[in-house]
Parts: C-alpha cells; sequence; structure tokens
C-alpha cells in the first residue's frame, strides 16, 4: 500500500481524529466543520471508497457513541499498518555537536522472524548506523526512542538490545565513517 491518500486516512485516523457519520444533517454539518484540514484536502468520493476498502480488509471498524455518531477507529491490524507508515517517515536528528556517546544496537533474532530481522537491519541503515558485526549496529546520535518504536512495529523486543557506550575497540574507524574526527 504505497498510496499516499490512504497513508494520510490511516495516519489521521491513529492520530485519533475519528471521521463521523451522522443521522442528521446537522450533526453533519457539526462533524464537518470539526474535520482537520488534512481531511478536506481528500476528495470525497475517494475517502469513500478508501473507508469501504479499509472496512473490508478489516483496517477499520465503526463504533456508535451515546449520541449517535458513528466513529470509524483502527483496528489492530489498521494500527499496524498506520505505524509502518510513521516508521518510513522516521528520521534520527544529528545535533551540532556529539555527546561522545554511541548508541548501539544488538540483536539476534530467531530464524523463523527472518522477515523482521531483515527489515530491522534495512531500517536502522537507513537511518544511518553502521555495521560493526552482523548483528551489531553504532550510532553517535541520540535515538533510543526511534530503536523502541521499531522494535515494537517489528514485535521483536525480547531479541533487542539498545546500549550507551563511551567507547569501543577501533573506535578511530567509525568516527571516520561518521565525520567525527
Amino acid at each position: 500500500m504505497r498510496d499516499t491518500t490512504k497513508q494520510k486516512v490511516l495516519l489521521l485516523l491513529l492520530a485519533g481524529v475519528a471521521l463521523g457519520l451522522s443521522k442528521s444533517p446537522r450533526g453533519y454539518f457539526r462533524v464537518v466543520k470539526g474535520l482537520p484540514e488534512a481531511w478536506r484536502e481528500i476528495d470525497r468520493k475517494r475517502l469513500y471508497r478508501l473507508v469501504r476498502e479499509f472496512y473490508n480488509k478489516r483496517l477499520i471498524d465503526y463504533k456508535e457513541d451515546k449520541n449517535g455518531f458513528v466513529k470509524m477507529v483502527l483496528t489492530k491490524e489498521g494500527k499496524k499498518r498506520a505505524l509502518k507508515f510513521k516508521l518510513d517517515e522516521m528520521k534520527i536528528k544529528k545535533p551540532e555537536k556529539w555527546d561522545g556517546e554511541w548508541r548501539v544496537v544488538i540483536f539476534d533474532i530467531p530464524d523463523r522472524f527472518k522477515k523482521a530481522r531483515e527489515a530491522l537491519r534495512h531500517k536502522i541503515m537507513d537511518l544511518g548506523f553502521r555495521k560493526l558485526q552482523e548483528s551489531v549496529f553504532v550510532l553517535p546520535y541520540e535515538c533510543e526512542d526511534e530503536i523502541d518504536f521499531i522494535v515494537e512495529v517489528f514485535q521483536i523486543r525480547p531479541w533487542v538490545r539498545f546500549l550507551r557506550v563511551r567507547s569501543f575497540t577501533n573506535e578511530e574507524q567509525i568516527r571516520i565513517k561518521f565525520d567525527l574526527i
């Protein structure tokens, strides 16, 4: 699912925005008035097709509240899909000055989770990590929250460790790669 409109709709739902479907015109206009600008940018016919598609794929479900409004909510599968879109947009900020600490990600993910292992390896390299060994990667910038997020999305927490270290052998080679000398 690479369609940007689909991504936008799922991310808006993930952010807690509820599309309301009212039984009365007055309620409808109240809901539309409260919608964020991002919803209004999406063509209405396209939005209805996407909603039907997401419902059929079990990415969203409908819940009626006490006022008679029907809200769309993400299912567990829908949340996972939306989180993967957020993962695609993730970047790690490079500070002006290095704090002298290395962030090290170590993992030993079983073969039965090979796809998750390869996805993790690909994503952390995409974020700028450098490979020290087959399952050991290093970065000199703050990234613990990002690694936690990635580990949750891929559901691999038991096999991934995050370390902060001050130094390691042959550190100069990696410092050169990060332009820290």
